[in-house]
This record gives C-alpha cells, structure tokens and sequence, in this order.
C-alpha cells in the first residue's frame, strides 16, 4: 500500500508547494479546464504527481532545474504511465513565462482523454 505510506509526503508537498506549482493550481482546481476535476501532489504507484486528474486517468508533472536530463524521470514517467495514466511534463519557467501556452496544452490533453474514452 504504497500510497497510504505516501500521505504525509503528499500533505507536505501540498505545503510546500514551488511558486509555479502555486500559480498552475490557481487554473487547475475547481473545474476551470474542460470542466475537468484535478487534484494537486497525489499518490500514483511509489510516485506523487504534482496533479492528477483521476477520472481521465491525466498527470501533470512540473520539473525545475534539478530535473534537467535527469534520467530518473523518464523511469518516474514510465510507472506512472504503468498505473494507467498520461503523463505531461512542463517546465516552471514554462509555466512562468507561458501559462496560456501550457493551459491549452492541458485543456488538449484533457479533450483527448474525453475523446479516447468514447
């Protein structure tokens, strides 16, 4: 039970969230893309998404500069997407400087889910 080990870890993280995951939770919560409903630093397998929209199966990953070429995140992607969701991935400073940019991108993302569940 991975996940029940990870509630502390995701409450503290919901705390202590980077300026950009603050910015990006501001547009994603109470339904404002698509309608769609995410959550923000939420237990996936061993992993805690940054955000998740459950019912589409949909995470969203912020990465900083520490992230850069680290090849422990395409092994984060890749059992995320082994529990069944879609990983997308964006910068902070990409959130920073192109928030409009990466709310279509979700906003996309989220209409494709819809569309593949059809």
């Amino acid at each position: 039970m991975a996940e029940k080990r990870l509630t502390p870890v995701a409450r503290k993280l919901r705390r202590d969230q980077a300026e950009a995951e603050k910015c990006l939770w501001a547009k994603l919560r109470n339904r404002q893309i698509e309608g769609a409903k995410f959550v923000r630093q939420f237990a996936i397998g061993p992993f805690v998404a940054d955000f998740a929209c459950r019912a589409l199966r949909l995470a969203v990953e912020l990465d900083g500069g520490q992230h850069a070429e680290n090849p422990a995140d395409a092994e984060r992607t890749r059992v995320i997407e082994a529990h069944g969701y879609r990983v997308i991935r964006f910068w902070n400073n990409e959130v920073m400087s192109n928030m409009d940019g990466v709310l279509e991108c979700i906003a996309r993302e989220v209409r494709l889910a819809r569309n593949s569940d059809v």
